[in-house]
């Protein structure tokens, strides 16, 4: 829209997708390829077969599946809840007030998430709360990481609002817990399910901080990955990254739907 010129917008695109296909769409590319392989010579697999695939669906792959997408889930929800509380209290407070629970929030994010990992096993593998060796412990892990994520999101969605929505609510003598349910959060909707979303994928494919805490009855998906192609069975765990890649972006056109729905509600 900003190209007027034909000439121009070819560039335009051209450079696009110079860009694009080497950063984003060949990556993605050859880990579907090599999930059709059965050996890898030069640039191109020499071989297809699906029999990766069998695998998947007869091997235990389904079942970390299942378990990444109840962690993402519990742990999305969580995250959401606690980002959206966070950022209606911080709204209500100073700049400085804000400034020191953003900090507070982001705080995980600007450590590696093995320091996440590593504090969450120091924390609970003493009562009262004695999580260690349970999924709990792999939900709180996640929640922890994309919680920052849904803070930032609902805090730019609260600093966009009109006023005057509430004011007028108020003006009517509606009360402070009327507003919020009626009406601010009904606007922040939007922004609610990609924050949301948001957090799902991040969970989807959260490594590092898992590793340290799973337990062996609650294997996600991203670390069998990992097992596989540390075992040397790239194409095995090629296989096992196309279907978590497909789980999560079904999910997240789910969401997208669901967004739009409300959208034009």
């Amino acid at each position: 829209m900003l190209v007027h010129s034909r000439t121009a917008r070819r560039l335009v695109h051209a450079v696009f997708l110079t860009l694009f296909l080497p950063v984003f769409a060949l990556p993605f590319a050859v880990v579907v390829a090599a999930s059709f392989a059965t050996s890898w010579s030069g640039a191109l697999p020499s071989g297809a077969t699906l029999a990766h695939y069998r695998d998947v669906a007869h091997g235990d792959a389904l079942q970390a599946l299942t378990t990444s997408l109840l962690t993402a889930l519990a742990a999305s929800a969580l995250a959401l809840v606690t980002g959206t509380w966070s950022a209606l209290a911080a709204a209500r407070l100073g700049p400085r007030g804000r400034r020191l629970v953003d900090g507070l929030f982001m705080l995980p994010v600007a450590v590696p998430s093995v320091v996440v990992g590593l504090s969450l096993l120091v924390a609970f593998s003493r009562p009262p709360l004695l999580l260690n060796g349970t999924p709990q412990i792999v939900v709180v892990a996640h929640a922890v990481l994309v919680t920052a994520f849904a803070h930032q999101s609902v805090t730019a969605a609260l600093a966009r609002l009109d006023p005057a929505y509430e004011q007028a609510a108020a003006s009517l003598g509606a009360s402070p817990a009327y507003v919020l349910w009626r009406v601010r959060l009904p606007l922040l909707l939007p922004s609610l399910g990609a924050a949301g979303g948001l957090c799902f994928a991040l969970s989807m494919g959260e490594l590092s901080a898992t590793m340290m805490l799973y337990p062996p009855d609650w294997l996600p998906l991203p670390v069998k990955i990992f097992g596989a192609t540390d075992r040397g069975a790239l194409f095995a765990g090629a296989a096992l990254a196309v279907v978590l890649m497909t789980a999560t972006l079904l999910v997240l056109l789910a969401v997208s739907r669901v967004r739009t729905r409300a959208s034009y509600r």
